[in-house]
């Protein structure tokens, strides 16, 4: 996008207006993750270290205190509105003698300062360009038996996004915003380029894809839902213009109308995510033998 700036400006309470439903995927990966190493006295106890990159507003990080509650859990992200949230609403100590915190971080160049049992992302690093590439560092830096486990999304070629990218190269608007915002897309890899980089690194992988048929409420839902997250480009590219934004959403709102039209029970809005969950061998144990 030629004149967005380099990160998107992010809405907490647009994103969590939909909180439900983007957590769900978040909720089928935790249900796969084994306990790292060191839950429950086990070999290695101690205190349980767990790294969520991309932890936005903070909302699934308190579903992984939930599932650890002793665990020592820092969110990581690179933007200022979400973090404060966050912090605002979760950081501190929990219930279960576990601690929150959330720091700044540009996923691009984040490397683990400890080791960690679990390091977990949930639909980040799809704005990550070349994410695949720091998983070598990434897994090297779990204790042994530790997991890196994400889930991205992998709807880039349905209607919400294809409309999205034409719109914002069409005549009217290309010279402002160029070819669109199609980073996600050119960064998020296929399920089985996933399963063949984890397993190169030495670690047991499950690599899966589900596609969720979700059925929206409300008027212009679809519009309402990418406007927390897909669209935040294209609105921080034309911030403080109100004439474009209004021109702009009310081009993209028909035709996302005209896309997924209402049904008795809802809007019908697919909405397919990629998943990964990889396991680092535990110590002394050489990878394909667990």
């Amino acid at each position: 996008m030629h004149s967005a700036p380099s990160a998107p400006i992010w809405d907490p309470a647009q994103y969590l207006r939909h909180s439900g439903l983007r957590s769900r995927p978040f909720l089928d990966l935790l249900a796969r993750i084994p306990d790292p190493p060191g839950v429950d006295g086990g070999p290695g106890a101690g205190p349980l270290a767990i790294a969520d990159l991309g932890c936005g507003a903070g909302n699934v990080t308190a579903l992984i205190a939930e599932r650890w509650p002793s665990a020592r859990i820092t969110g990581f992200d690179n933007s200022p509105e979400m973090l404060d949230r966050a912090r605002e609403e979760y950081a501190g100590a929990t219930p279960g003698g576990g601690a929150m915190d959330f720091h700044a971080a540009d996923l691009a160049r984040w490397v683990p300062g400890e080791p960690y049992g679990l390091i977990v992302s949930n639909a980040a690093l799809q704005w990550v360009p070349g994410h695949a590439g720091s998983f070598e560092a990434w897994i090297e830096g779990l204790a042994p038996g530790g997991t890196f486990a994400f889930q991205v999304p992998g709807n880039f070629t349905s209607p919400s996004h294809a409309l999205l990218a034409d719109l914002c190269a069409s005549p009217r608007w290309r010279d402002r915003l160029g070819g669109g915002p199609d980073r996600p897309a050119n960064t998020v890899l296929d399920p089985a380029d996933y399963l063949a980089r984890l397993t190169a690194l030495g670690c047991a992988a499950d690599v899966w894809e589900t596609t969720y048929i979700q059925q929206l409420t409300g008027e212009d839902p679809v519009f309402d839902w990418v406007k927390g997250t897909a669209l935040r480009p294209v609105l921080t590219a034309l911030d403080g213009d109100e004439q474009a934004t209004a021109e702009f959403t009310t081009e993209y709102r028909a035709l996302l109308r005209k896309a997924y039209p209402p049904t008795p029970s809802g809007t019908v809005f697919p909405f397919r995510r990629i998943f990964a969950v990889a396991r680092k061998p535990a110590a002394g144990v050489r990878a394909g033998s667990q």
